[in-house]
């Protein structure tokens, strides 16, 4: 994956946070409609996401953050329905 650093640089963190979710969101809407299921356009973005963590910070890295991602689906970290815990 490609970064453009001239933009990043200008974006503190939480507003890259925000425009890359904003994105994906975006990217998500666009397969959806194209008639991909949600599960594999979950399953692609979970391998594009492994793939590039693994290319930055290296396989053994990524397999220990991976490793802490049961406690915090249980504790709500990522669900983004309306309602739950974040």
């Amino acid at each position: 994956m490609t970064t453009d650093v001239t933009i990043s640089a200008s974006l503190n963190k939480d507003e890259q946070k925000s425009t890359a979710l904003d994105m994906i969101l975006i990217a998500w809407d666009q397969a959806l409609s194209k008639g991909c299921s949600p599960e594999t356009i979950a399953t692609s973005a979970i391998f594009a996401a492994l793939a590039d963590l693994i290319d930055v910070y290296g396989e053994e890295l990524v397999a220990e953050m991976s490793r802490r991602l049961p406690d915090r689906i249980s504790r709500g970290e990522f669900s983004m329905r309306e309602g739950s815990v974040n």
